[in-house]
């Protein structure tokens, strides 16, 4: 049977596995803090933050959550998410350790910034 399609980010989040809700909730908290008049919607099934271009997304997994911020701005911290899985363009979060809420807030920080003055690109 095909999964129910979500139509907003908190349904996305109510329909996420238990262990992740909370996760979810905190890093989307997070993320609002940082840009607060950022538009928030699904694209490609993912809670998505954008002004004019995005900004940022992330994702619910079985065992993690998933932060993207872009390649670019990863690169900029890559001593500071030694202790993290990383992918090109993504961070893994697992779920049963505390969210890096600092670590997360500057990266999204830095990325709204960069967009913000530089038109930095998304997966640019």
């Amino acid at each position: 049977m095909p999964k129910p399609k979500r139509s907003t980010v908190a349904d996305y989040i109510d329909a996420a596995p238990p262990e992740a809700r909370k996760a979810l909730k905190e890093i989307r908290a997070i993320l609002k803090s940082v840009a607060p008049k950022a538009t928030e919607v699904l694209k490609w099934g993912s809670p998505v933050l954008e002004e004019g271009r995005i900004l940022f997304a992330y994702t619910a997994h079985k065992s993690h959550l998933n932060f993207m911020p872009t390649r670019t701005t990863l690169d900029v911290f890559r001593k500071e998410l030694a202790d993290y899985k990383t992918g090109k363009d993504t961070i893994q979060f697992p779920y049963g350790q505390p969210l890096p809420k600092a670590l997360i807030k500057k990266i999204a920080k830095y990325r709204a910034k960069d967009v913000r003055e530089n038109g930095a690109l998304w997966m640019g």
